[in-house]
């Protein structure tokens, strides 16, 4: 890659670390193209020859947590000890990760009530970080990794209806102990991965005769 690429890039990176500020302190709505560029140390003029609207910076910073959780998923594919590379991962994003990443989480899927741009980021990534959740837990079972043998994708979709509480939580209650309350979670998370949570299908009972 040459210079002038990494130029970009690094530009990029610094305009969306930016604009990342700006959302989770001012809001969405609230917060101005002036205000982002002001927070790049940049002229407006320079900020729109990268992003040329508020939406547009908002896809790149979906598209650099894409590109993040990616990777992440990536190197679970290779592991031998599957759990605890999981359970590592799960405290990556929500121990380690500061606060205000969830508080931007929560910006966007209040945006995606009223914005078909937001709606769309939303919904994409959640299948991707459904889809990519799946593929692992499928190939961990093949690998005789994970003893759970529910289908991949109800646990894909059971651990991210979970995440999504988490976030919520951590966003929204000052109170909120990482340290203290994300180990039982992940331990949960890690009892269904172990097979030790009964996913069968749950039978309704028949109707009384009348």
């Amino acid at each position: 890659m040459d210079t002038t690429s990494n130029a970009i890039i690094d530009r990029r990176t610094q305009i969306l670390d930016a604009a990342e500020a700006c959302f989770v302190r001012a809001g969405f709505h609230r917060t101005t193209m002036q205000d982002i560029a002001s927070a790049a140390q940049m002229s407006p003029g320079n900020l729109y020859r990268y992003f040329p609207s508020k939406d547009a910076v908002m896809e790149g910073l979906a598209d650099r947590d894409r590109a993040d959780v990616a990777a992440d998923f990536s190197q679970l594919e290779e592991v031998d000890d599957f759990m605890t590379a999981f359970r590592t991962l799960g405290a990556k994003y929500f121990t380690d990760e500061p606060r205000e990443r969830a508080i931007l989480c929560l910006e966007i899927w209040a945006e995606a009530t009223r914005s078909e741009t937001f709606s769309r980021i939303t919904q994409g990534f959640q299948e991707e970080i459904v889809g990519r959740m799946s593929r692992v837990f499928a190939l961990a079972q093949k690998r005789g990794l994970l003893r759970s043998k529910a289908d991949p994708h109800a646990l894909a979709v059971l651990v991210a209806t979970i995440s999504d509480g988490l976030f919520v939580r951590r966003a929204v209650v000052e109170s909120f102990d990482a340290e203290k309350e994300i180990p039982h979670v992940l331990c949960l998370i890690g009892a269904m991965l172990d097979g030790q949570v009964d996913f069968s299908p749950v039978s309704k009972p028949e109707s009384e005769p009348c």
